[in-house]
């Protein structure tokens, strides 16, 4: 792979397969407040911090406010040279008119010689020029436009800097001749749903296409690139993983293998994330690490519920073999999220992942119900990649009745379903547990009652003496069958 250079921001550097091919021309568009003078401070900052000597030319927004903006965010401009083209209070106090010349005339040549003596003298590997469809306004048809912005590039270029180069994409100014002459084409997106990156052209290499959530902080931009799962792989052994309730393991015929997505699903308080947790406990016995999503319950809730029931959260906390972290879907979207669970699989080297629940999930991608399956399938895919067993917790909506696995479609991508459903017995209240699919192994085909006591979870023998158990009003079978 040939040099690449940093663009300041790692999310965008992966987008791009690395980063920018030096001496090359780059187009950032993007409304107003879309974050192109951020993305422009960040790739010169990442050149002081290379030994480079970076060029910041605006014609817009005064060198004094890019300053202080940029302080407010934590960007050290000391090593970045200003070339200020934008009109001082001088120009209007002055009222200045031409009457021979057009102001384009006018004003385009001594613009031209201060931005050829600054390069000259100054020699950057790194310009940005902020933004480059000013320069429209000092051309007096299209065709000089375009003729004195490619001179302008190819002069940078010539001069063996980078160059990236805004413009705003707006209706009245289209940019599309911008586009065609730059070397690649970075799209800075903002809607009521949030901020987003897409790159449509990178001369020369490939990158990662498609829209890629965005983030402006007070730290700077951040960029968490859409999760390819195809380009992750690590070798792994596919084991089975018990979960150390020995009733529990017999009906699964020895636990979940490694690897593997499983589904527990069943109505609100039936022992879901309770289940899942088992398995986390037995793997904390063999120093596996292991991480657990929140996404509605509340972390203190969870924990004093474990705790009361023999699932030590607060020791394997404490050893570093589980951590449980609490989500804010409306805070975070998919993108988000699919780097956080990578950051903890990479880093941290989580071997079980849990998302509780999926219901929560689904609230990130803010009503885009056709996106769910995509974005958890590419997720699973990653995991299931890197050797992580993955638990998904899924709520439905009816407590008896008829029985359904999933009401969101998304059965096709596990490897085992387990069921939890409460049985009315007797006047009674009472759970049942049942496995109804396994992909890698044979499992047991009836039903048994799961109890959850204060001594931990306790799975019964099966239920052969009931029928009419999925209807959550089961009954009872006498000796002959009847």
């Amino acid at each position: 792979m040939s040099e690449r250079m940093s663009t300041g921001i790692s999310g965008l550097d992966e987008v791009l397969h690395g980063g920018l091919i030096p001496v090359r021309a780059y187009l950032v568009r993007g409304g107003s407040g879309a974050g192109k003078t951020t993305l422009g401070l960040s790739f010169l900052v990442e050149g002081v911090a290379s030994g480079e000597k970076p060029l910041y030319i605006t014609l817009g927004e005064s060198a004094e406010q890019i300053r202080k903006n940029a302080e407010r965010i934590g960007f050290d401009t000391q090593g970045i040279t200003f070339l200020d083209l934008s009109p001082t209070s001088d120009f209007f106090s002055q009222v200045q008119t031409y009457d021979i010349f057009s102001a384009a005339e006018v004003e385009r040549e001594p613009m031209t010689q201060q931005i050829v003596e600054q390069v000259r003298s100054l020699q950057p590997q790194r310009v940005f020029l902020d933004a480059m469809t000013q320069f429209r306004y000092l051309s007096s048809n299209t065709f000089q436009f375009r003729k004195q912005v490619l001179s302008f590039l190819r002069f940078l270029l010539e001069k063996g800097a980078t160059v990236l180069f805004s413009s705003e994409d707006g209706g009245s100014a289209p940019d599309d001749d911008l586009q065609f002459m730059s070397d690649g084409a970075i799209h800075l997106h903002q809607n009521l749903e949030g901020r987003s990156i897409s790159v449509t052209k990178f001369r020369g290499s490939d990158f990662r296409s498609g829209l890629h959530f965005m983030r402006l902080t007070d730290r700077g931009m951040e960029i968490f690139p859409r999760l390819q799962p195809e380009v992750h792989k690590r070798e792994f052994k596919l084991e089975m993983i018990p979960s150390g309730v020995p009733d529990l393991d017999e009906l699964m015929h020895g636990g979940i293998e490694r690897g593997t997505v499983t589904l527990f699903t069943g109505p609100s308080g039936v022992g879901k994330t309770t289940i899942g947790l088992q398995f986390m406990k037995e793997a904390a016995g063999r120093g596996e690490r292991s991480v657990v999503y929140m996404f509605e319950e509340p972390i203190d809730v969870m924990l004093h519920r474990c705790e009361a029931i023999n699932i030590p959260v607060y020791a394997m906390m404490q050893r570093q073999t589980l951590s449980v972290i609490p989500i804010e879907p409306l805070l975070h979207s998919p993108d988000e999220f699919a780097n956080m669970v990578q950051q903890e699989v990479e880093q941290q080297k989580a071997r079980i992942v849990m998302i509780d629940s999926v219901s929560g999930y689904r609230i990130s991608l803010r009503g885009r119900d056709e996106d769910l399956v995509t974005h958890l399938h590419a997720l699973c895919k990653y995991l299931q990649n890197m050797g992580v067993t993955v638990i998904l917790v899924n709520e439905t909506e009816s407590i008896t009745g008829n029985f359904r696995a999933t009401d969101i479609g998304i059965s096709y991508m596990t490897d085992n379903i387990v069921f939890l459903r409460y049985l009315e017995i007797q006047g009674e209240i009472r759970k049942a547990i049942g496995v109804l699919k396994k992909r890698l192994s044979s499992f047991e085909k009836t039903l048994r009652e799961l109890e959850i006591t204060r001594y931990g979870i306790k799975v019964g023998k099966p239920l052969t003496h009931l029928r009419n158990i999925l209807s959550g009003t089961p009954e009872w079978i006498d000796k002959n069958g009847e």
